[in-house]
């Protein structure tokens, strides 16, 4: 009997999953999840309509409203009155297709990326569809997300497949001890600056090794999401101890002997010691600084400590895209990113607004005043991660440094929601994209983790975290 091939995890969830395989090539993945939030569901759903046709499996579909909700406390339906057609649209769809909406009004309402897996919704070797890019997100617990557009979207909720080329695969071994202070994002910020926007174009990702081993849950979120800003079609990591704990006792996942068959069956999602991965790439994260990005894209960033780089050492053909990033960004080539003023901090987003994230940035901020020249914000990933963070006192934290505290939405990741910093303003975000204009008309963007964030609040200008985290845990 011949013995079975060595199977990457990627291969092992994707042989369970697949149909049939079109004429065109293409395999008809089964997605065990579908996702979809309030920009595009409207359109989706008449289009459906439109052609007769109904969902194939309502019950393994969920809706948000998240990308376009206003976020400050009290908001209703005409809180922001751009969104107010496609709220109370996406409403009337759910109700009408029987799909189950995690609404304003909803005690667990949030951005999909975060209610998906607080839920249980996703679990290790599970496919799962969302209407956003940064769906890999979910790949933290061992499942395989896919983003979609809204014509696929159409696809997958009436046939609950997915058409798809078999991506490539590429194992990112992370390695390297991480120094107090140095968080998931500083990691995937190093990585995607190593590796460049397109160094995971197209494959799924599986991100392995010490430094991922070491890092919480919430933070292999970050990984994973951050794994779109490097191209890739998906990102995962193996589900471990940690992953089970987490995961034990949400809502929608098993429960007494299904428990047990099912952590039974996730043990083995691993790849074989054998497995051939396409590509094969090694990032040292030992002696890691907290890092920041300088310019435009998030391959664009450096440590705290490094001074803005000059074009002559950009990556060959980038030197166009370097010289627009610093204009654009209005800094100097071989000044100090350290000491750069802000007016704005953001703390929320898919990336880093999860209870974990808020904790860090609460221990920088406890006892100390944002700046009077700096407006803060902090946007829970949902509600159930708000009243978590309440229920600790975090709340109280955040208001006394002179943080707004706000309800759960996408809020100013992409400003969909009208929350937008003024043209010219400087931001501290912890979201996951800095692209010109993202966050508003000739705003400048410079990503990093919640306490690089807290820290620059705190000084009113750029700083490392470190020294603000001496004495604290």
């Amino acid at each position: 009997m011949t013995e079975p091939m060595p199977a990457t995890l990627f291969s092992k969830i994707w042989d369970a999953h697949v149909v049939a395989q079109r004429g065109d090539g293409k395999f008809l993945v089964y997605m065990d999840r579908n996702m979809l939030d309030e920009v595009r569901a409207p359109h989706v759903f008449a289009r459906i309509e439109q052609q007769g046709l109904r969902l194939r499996r309502p019950d393994l579909t969920f809706a948000v409203q998240d990308h376009s909700v206003a976020t400050r406390p009290g908001r209703n339906d005409t809180t922001r009155p751009d969104s107010t057609d496609i709220i109370r649209a996406t409403r009337q769809a759910a109700h009408t297709h029987g799909v189950r909406l995690f609404d304003l009004d909803d005690p667990e309402q949030g951005i999909s990326h975060v209610v998906a897996p607080e839920l249980g919704m996703v679990l290790p070797g599970a496919t799962h569809a969302c209407a956003d890019s940064h769906a890999a997100t979910v790949g933290a617990l061992g499942a395989l997300a896919f983003g979609c557009g809204s014509t696929e979207l159409e696809h997958i909720l009436t046939t609950q497949t997915m058409a798809l080329a078999r991506p490539a695969t590429l194992r990112l071994t992370l390695h390297g001890r991480l120094d107090h202070g140095v968080t998931a994002k500083d990691v995937i910020l190093h990585a995607i600056a190593r590796l460049g926007v397109d160094g995971a174009r197209g494959a799924v990702v599986e991100l392995t090794g010490s430094a991922v081993a070491a890092i919480p849950v919430e933070g292999r979120f970050t990984l994973c999401n951050m794994c779109t800003e490097m191209g890739a079609r998906s990102a995962l990591s193996a589900p471990d101890d940690a992953v089970f704990q987490w995961l034990a006792g949400r809502r929608m996942a098993p429960r007494g002997a299904a428990w047990d068959q099912a952590l039974a069956r996730w043990r083995t999602l691993r790849s074989d010691d054998d497995a051939i991965f396409d590509t094969e790439l090694d990032v040292d994260c030992a002696g890691l600084e907290p890092q920041v990005t300088w310019g435009t894209d998030p391959s664009q960033s450096i440590g705290i400590s490094a001074p803005v780089p000059d074009i002559g050492t950009a990556p060959p053909g980038r030197e166009a895209a370097w010289r627009r990033a610093l204009d654009y960004m209005a800094l100097t080539q071989g000044a100090p990113i350290a000491g750069m003023p802000i007016n704005r901090a953001f703390i929320g987003s898919c990336t880093n607004a999860r209870l974990t994230d808020l904790e860090s940035a609460a221990a920088v901020l406890r006892g100390r005043k944002v700046a009077p020249q700096v407006h803060a914000i902090v946007v829970p990933g949902s509600m159930t991660v708000r009243r978590e963070a309440e229920a600790c006192g975090l709340d109280q934290v955040f208001k006394a440094a002179g943080f707004e505290w706000h309800e759960s939405g996408c809020s100013m990741c992409a400003g969909g929601s009208g929350a937008r910093a003024n043209p010219g303003e400087r931001i501290m975000s912890t979201s996951n994209r800095n692209f010109e204009g993202r966050q508003g008309r000739d705003v400048r963007t410079h990503l990093a983790s919640p306490a690089m964030v807290a820290a620059a609040a705190i000084a009113g200008r750029i700083v490392d975290v470190r020294p603000m985290l001496e004495g604290r845990p």
